[in-house]
């Protein structure tokens, strides 16, 4: 049987859109340079038109010339449609790798879904609510083990404010008691001169008027020393 309808071939694998892209621009890139190559031609023959002179010469170059434009937009139509396969192509090519690279996100995100069941598993809120309940009731007992030990020693804790300021101000009657039962003797002297505002005592002597007779302290005349000693 296989010798009358032949074995069948194994087909290999379909062309990648990557092999596809390739390969339309190897076709896109022999197109263009058969163009270039015509555009040559056509200048060549514009140059012969331009110093042939009107007559049966010119027509026939310009009958060339013709030929090789309609042979330009053959190979002009068929490089817009490579170009149009190729942009398909790039579109494919772009739809694909969004899918791929969607579906590689929906394989991470299925992954760290599973890795945070697995560690909810093992964390638990009720856990969390007692350590935190645990944390506060240490946290207490330590701020009163604080408190105790900046106790003051001898001082009641109890102390009524309107019982220290009656003390206070016994205290301060005390002091002023004990300062009225000082002797006068002890006592410091007071000053008489202050309280009268006396002018105070000259130190220089009287000056000496212009009549030749001197003052005292007082204004008064002076009392000559002859007669004080008799």
């Amino acid at each position: 049987m296989k010798k009358i309808f032949g074995a069948k071939k194994d087909k290999g694998p379909p062309p990648s859109i990557q092999d596809a892209t390739e390969r339309i621009n190897k076709r896109g890139e022999t197109v263009d340079e058969k163009i270039k190559k015509l555009d040559e031609e056509l200048a060549r023959y514009k140059d012969q038109i331009r110093k042939t002179r009107p007559g049966p010469s010119q027509e026939a170059i310009k009958a060339r010339a013709i030929r090789l434009l309609k042979h330009k937009r053959m190979y002009e139509e068929q490089r817009n449609m490579l170009y149009n396969q190729t942009y398909n192509l790039d579109q494919v090519a772009f739809a694909a790798d969004g899918l791929k690279d969607a579906q590689q996100t929906m394989n991470a995100m299925k992954a760290a879904n599973k890795e945070l069941k697995g560690m909810m598993k093992t964390v638990k809120i009720e856990d969390i609510d007692n350590m935190q309940d645990e944390m506060t009731d240490l946290m207490d007992v330590s701020n009163e083990i604080q408190e105790t030990l900046g106790r003051s020693y001898n001082i009641p804790d109890d102390v009524d404010e309107e019982e220290l300021m009656g003390e206070l101000d016994a205290l301060e009657s005390d002091m002023e008691f004990e300062s009225a039962a000082v002797p006068s003797y002890l006592q410091p002297e007071p000053d008489f001169d202050a309280d009268l505002n006396l002018p105070a005592a000259p130190t220089r002597p009287a000056a000496v008027p212009a009549g030749g007779q001197q003052e005292d302290e007082l204004g008064l005349p002076a009392v000559p020393r002859a007669s004080l000693r008799s």
